[in-house]
């Protein structure tokens, strides 16, 4: 495994780690279909939620939820309707929120969670 994707599964750990504390239920994580991969699905009480996980070992080239563009939020939205279509989950409504996790040289990382970012 390259040390990138390494540090991404990473991340993503964190991020469903995060979620999970804060109550939510993970539905599914490392969804793939032809158009894409959401990285987490989850239900936060009856709303679903597609989690983009941002990780990065500093902010030297920027915030990590600075790689979330309005072009990767869109395809985020139409994979999310591929995952809804896909799966038998009633939902009140559904939002696409990014999990930024930023390494730190010692402890914790830092994980910053931007809800409704579409």
């Amino acid at each position: 495994m390259r040390a990138t994707d390494a540090v991404g599964r990473y991340g993503e750990d964190v991020a469903a780690r995060f979620v999970t504390a804060a109550g939510w239920t993970v539905l599914d994580r490392n969804w793939r279909c032809a158009e894409g991969e959401l990285d987490i699905v989850a239900l936060d009480g009856d709303e679903l939620v597609a989690v983009e996980v941002k990780t990065r070992r500093s902010v030297a080239y920027g915030h990590p939820a600075e790689a979330v563009t309005a072009r990767k939020l869109a395809r985020l939205r139409r994979l999310t309707a591929a995952w809804l279509s896909a799966h038998d989950v009633a939902a009140r409504s559904v939002r696409v929120d990014v999990v930024a996790v930023t390494l730190q040289a010692r402890g914790r990382p830092t994980v910053e969670h931007l809800a409704g970012v579409v």
